[in-house]
């Protein structure tokens, strides 16, 4: 005699059965975490900013424009005192000699006693002193390279200014310390002299698409 079930007892619940549906979407519902804008956030464009700025001051280039003054100051006092009765000529060329001499003092002095670096997404521009000049802009589609230079110093480059070398291409060195060097196309290249220069380096080879380089003591 078989046995019946009972009547009135439940039916197994199909539903336990079912693997719930909203289980991929975590607890109550909420939706998963949008894999696609983590990665963007982790993309080397990321933390690169819409421009970047960087400075480098020399204060010992007051001392040698305090200098140029002095001369022109000197050349100024021989014209005016003197009684200009003999010797006119010597008297002349001195008095040309340091005026000419400290007007150059100045100028080269206080157009490097500080440097202005900008970074966009266009190119990298140089302005020098007060006045922005010299100035050098490079736009980045000539640039195939940028390196981060620890120690650049005066000496490598036969002075402060803007330098050129043969062996070194073009630089404006206003201290020593850091520095960005650019590699262009036609295989010059260019170093400029400022303060965190690994960030703009990084913010560059980001621009270039270019891989990081690994950072100092990294094996």
């Amino acid at each position: 005699m078989r046995d019946h079930p009972q009547e009135g007892a439940a039916a197994p619940d199909s539903s336990d059965a079912r693997p719930a549906r909203h289980a991929e979407h975590g607890d109550g519902g909420a939706l998963a975490p949008d894999r696609s804008s983590a990665a963007r956030d982790d993309s080397p464009c990321a933390s690169v900013p819409d421009v970047w700025h960087g400075r480098a001051t020399n204060r010992f280039q007051w001392l040698l424009a305090a200098a140029g003054a002095a001369c022109m100051a000197l050349g100024i006092e021989l014209a005016v005192d003197n009684a200009w009765s003999s010797g006119i000529t010597p008297l002349v060329m001195a008095v040309v000699g340091c005026v000419a001499a400290g007007l150059l003092v100045l100028f080269g002095t206080l157009a490097f006693v500080h440097v202005a670096v900008r970074v966009d997404k266009d190119c990298l521009e140089v302005r020098c002193g007060h006045m922005g000049l010299p100035r050098r802009r490079i736009p980045l589609s000539h640039v195939v390279d940028v390196d981060f230079a620890p120690r650049v110093t005066p000496c490598h480059w036969g002075g402060w200014g803007y330098r050129w070398r043969p062996e070194q291409g073009t630089g404006v060195i206003v201290r020593r310390g850091e520095a960005v060097i650019l590699r262009l196309g036609d295989g010059r290249t260019f170093t400029v002299t400022v303060d965190d220069a690994e960030a703009a380096v990084r913010c560059i080879r980001a621009r270039l698409g270019l891989q990081p380089k690994p950072a100092r003591g990294a094996v």
